[in-house]
């Protein structure tokens, strides 16, 4: 079970410092409305509305083992000898510092709930239109309905939290830390990184207690700055852009604030892995992929023999399939489930099984399904899918309702204000090709005051540079001097 984390990485298509936070706070424990700050760059850039950043967990850098071998080239027996130590050290304290930021991994129960969580959205999403591709991060939008879950309480905090299988907001904090230990990586070949980060109205009052442990239990970076601005919005999408590889522009360009937008809750995922063994280039030829609604579309396929394990059953819902899987240079793999020739495959089944059996390890467990070990020879086509998903009804027909619901949504952790959630987006996209898989996916929450904001207040200038009157009164209101200066020059 603790595999699955890794394994649901790309079966669905999924597709970094030490300092606390430091914001403007007082006596009353709320995060206080900052001056503006310096204008944007014309690039969009963010640095300049960051109120803190958090305390990263750190990693040496994986020794670079093609440099290695480079190094080895021409050197002598003794030269070889020192090298060989020096990298085989490296490598030592690079594993040893990666086991111990993921420490037990994912313990079973949180694993059991986080699949039964995957099947329920994913069905969910994956009942449309069955000529649509979707693409989705159960991870990603995990972790962001985690944070969501600080900022609530109440009924609207348990319906999110029974839809992530969690009991209470602290197993949320445990799953979500556990979650990104686990999933983190930036090794020399294959990389998931995970970022997290929340902006605030520069107009509001916020409690502080929330903002520190999105920061600190959820690694979440702060920001504050004027919302329904263009620069606003055009520093979101350059922090999404950065944390995703820039795999997602058209979609996090596309996000807009308003004036009444009091916070968003952002989290990024990017993943990138190459092929344990590589598709050859020469071996990449054009054929035919015969869509749902059966049209011909003319593709590239990638082409390899390799041995493997595989599985081939039917579901319980009577589908006939073929699983097998590609595995990654640092451990994950990418599952595929081909249903057989003259079936007409229901997305729901197909996702379902492919939950279903990688969280078991893929086990011939008695369902209907059998394992082998043969010669696969593998047919693959590049491709390159993506999704902008509105996830509210969804999340509305799995019981998530009062969040989204004026008179019902409780954010009294976060800020005395009325507020609801006005969007849940969430986009990924899946790029394959001969050398391995990019993903990324992001998933935004828009939470809107539904209370009236505080006007503006007016810039008033007292510059007594001319004639003015003054008066000064004691402690019970009554006049003590009254005057008016007309020069202040001494007499």
């Amino acid at each position: 079970m603790k595999r699955m984390i890794a394994l649901l990485l790309c079966l669905c298509f999924m597709l970094g410092g030490c300092t606390q936070n430091q914001v403007h706070t007082d006596e009353n424990a709320g995060v206080k409305p900052e001056p503006s700050p310096a204008p944007l760059a014309d690039d969009g850039s963010f640095d300049e509305l960051a109120l803190g950043l958090p305390a990263l967990p750190e990693l040496p850098r994986e020794p670079d083992e093609s440099a290695f071998w480079e190094a080895m080239y021409g050197k002598n027996e003794e030269e070889q000898n020192k090298l060989w130590d020096e990298f085989s050290a490296q490598q030592a304290a690079y594993y040893e510092a990666v086991r111990s930021l993921r420490g037990d991994g994912v313990d079973e129960s949180l694993a059991g709930a986080f699949e039964t969580y995957t099947l329920k959205t994913a069905r969910q999403l994956f009942s449309g239109d069955a000529q649509k591709n979707v693409v989705y991060s159960p991870a990603n939008l995990y972790l962001a309905l985690c944070m969501l879950c600080e900022a609530t309480d109440g009924d609207t905090r348990a319906q999110l939290l029974s839809l992530l299988g969690l009991e209470d907001v602290g197993q949320a904090r445990t799953a979500s830390n556990s979650l990104w230990r686990t999933l983190y990586n930036d090794s020399a070949t294959d990389k998931t990184l995970l970022a997290n980060s929340i902006w605030l109205n520069e107009q509001i009052d916020f409690k502080q207690d929330v903002v520190d442990k999105l920061a600190n239990d959820y690694y979440a970076s702060t920001f504050r700055s004027k919302m329904g601005e263009a620069s606003t919005d055009a520093a979101i999408a350059a922090w999404i852009n950065e944390n995703t590889n820039y795999l997602l522009e058209n979609a996090a360009n596309g996000i807009q604030t308003d004036p009444d937008t009091l916070m968003m809750l952002i989290s990024a995922l990017y993943f990138k892995g190459t092929w344990a063994d590589q598709f050859e280039d020469f071996l990449t030829r054009e054929d035919v992929f015969t869509t749902a609604d059966g049209k011909e579309q003319k593709l590239d396929f990638m082409h390899q023999n390799r041995r493997g394990n595989f599985f081939r059953g039917s579901s319980s819902d009577g589908l006939r399939f073929t699983l097998a899987s590609l595995p990654f240079c640092d451990g994950a793999s990418m599952w595929f489930l081909l249903p057989d020739e003259g079936e007409t495959p229901d997305a729901q089944a197909v996702i379902s099984e492919l939950v279903r059996l990688t969280a078991s390890h893929a086990e011939a467990d008695g369902s209907g399904v059998e394992a082998g070990y043969g010669d696969i020879r593998w047919s693959l086509p590049k491709f390159d899918v993506d999704s902008d998903l509105d996830l509210i009804p969804a999340l509305k027909s799995l019981g998530v309702t009062d969040v989204f619901a004026k008179d019902a949504a409780d954010f009294s952790p976060l800020t005395d204000l009325d507020a609801v959630v006005s969007a849940i987006q969430h986009a990924a996209r899946v790029k394959v090709d001969e050398e391995g898989c990019e993903a990324a996916a992001f998933t935004a929450i828009s939470v809107t005051t539904t209370s009236c904001l505080p006007e503006k207040l007016p810039v008033i200038e007292m510059n007594l540079n001319r004639p003015f009157g003054f008066l000064i009164t004691g402690t019970d209101g009554l006049p003590l001097f009254l005057g008016m200066v007309n020069t202040v020059s001494k007499s």
